[in-house]
């Protein structure tokens, strides 16, 4: 799996296909986190929300993750351009095989990178992930569902095909339809506190945060 085919058109096409939905998803709950210390933002792809981090969480430490060599290349020059003041370290890896060697993340942000994956994938990338996270961490995840009955299921179901069907072949990606990430952060000790739904439930935005 990689974007970097995808990484110099990501941009415009996202303008293009949803403006300003995606960023609006991703930053709703960033409000909340604002005390965060030490943040791994996981696919971050071009840093679009590396930069909205750098601007509400001025007192945090960053880890930016990516498969992408040049996804990452693109977030280290907005990070460039938005002055390169605070500490962020961007670290090429592959989510199934990450390990967080003694990382304490009190902060973990996960956009539209989980449904990448299939459903036998996802607990390993979720379990890797949530290996790291301090025992009052939280997750700010945003990604694609599909709701439960009626015509905006069919319309999501309709959209995510031809999402899906273009990220295979463009990126390699595994995943053939959305798989709900849920049952794995309940199961690796994640509850969820906030969530917000958007263009008729085919986006939402959550904040979990550790049980314990």
């Amino acid at each position: 799996m990689s974007f970097d085919l995808l990484a110099p058109h990501y941009r415009w096409m996202e303008a293009v296909l949803a403006g300003d939905l995606l960023q609006r998803c991703r930053t709703r709950w960033l409000g909340e986190v604002r005390e965060s210390r030490h943040a791994l933002l996981v696919g971050e792809g071009n840093g679009r929300m590396l930069k909205a981090c750098l601007a509400q969480l001025p007192g945090c430490r960053f880890t930016v993750l990516d498969q992408s060599a040049k996804m990452l290349a693109n977030a280290r020059r907005r990070w460039e351009r938005a002055g390169g003041g605070q500490h962020v370290v961007f670290q090429q890896a592959d989510l199934r095989d990450w390990r967080a060697d003694g990382a304490n993340f009190d902060l973990v942000v996960t956009n539209f990178f989980l449904d990448c994956f299939t459903a036998e994938e996802l607990p390993r990338v979720i379990g890797n992930i949530s290996a790291a996270v301090s025992p009052k961490g939280r997750w700010l995840l945003a990604d694609f569902s599909v709701p439960t009955a009626g015509w905006r299921r069919i319309r999501a179901q309709v959209v995510l095909a031809l999402a899906y069907g273009f990220f295979r072949q463009a990126t390699g990606i595994s995943a053939r339809r959305v798989t709900a990430p849920d049952d794995e952060l309940s199961r690796v000790g994640f509850q969820l506190h906030q969530r917000d739904r958007f263009n008729h439930g085919l986006l939402h935005a959550d904040l979990w945060a550790k049980a314990g």
